[in-house]
């Protein structure tokens, strides 16, 4: 991994809340395992890109997913309760990033993901190091194992 934070044990955990559509569906009765894949997106976009706009900082951009990992651990079904997509980082390198992920409700953990985010130069159409403003936007949601 490529120059590793050295932060403290545990950051912020972001959450990300949404409700199943009806359209996530598949014809077995639960959610497609390829929506799992857009929940994450959508967590990923609210964590760096609309949450700080909310707060008046800069989003992070030019980033690409490298690699997605993602454990079903028991069927999603259409629910009118909202589920959460909870997210932090569990390693921060100057040009990619680790997420761990959760998909659950307060009782039961459907799914477990990681994704490999990489830093990347759309114009020049190559990868690139982090800004400073950039790595402390990530690292808040650092957890590290002691």
């Amino acid at each position: 991994m490529d120059d590793i934070a050295t932060l403290p044990v545990a950051g912020l955990r972001h959450v990300h809340e949404f409700r199943i559509r009806f359209g996530d569906i598949d014809s077995q009765g639960h959610v497609n395992n390829v929506r799992f894949l857009t929940y994450l997106e959508d967590a990923r976009l609210e964590m760096f890109h609309a949450d700080p706009v909310r707060n008046g900082e800069p989003p992070v951009r030019g980033m690409v997913i490298a690699r997605h990992e993602i454990d079903y651990l028991r069927p999603l079904m259409f629910d009118i309760e909202p589920i959460r997509v909870e997210t932090w980082v569990t390693e921060a390198g100057a040009v990619s990033f680790r997420l761990a992920h959760e998909v659950r409700d307060d009782e039961h953990v459907y799914a477990r993901a990681t994704s490999r985010v990489v830093a990347y130069d759309v114009e020049a159409v190559r990868p690139r190091r982090f800004t400073e403003q950039e790595r402390e936007r990530i690292t808040r949601y650092l957890h590290r194992a002691p």
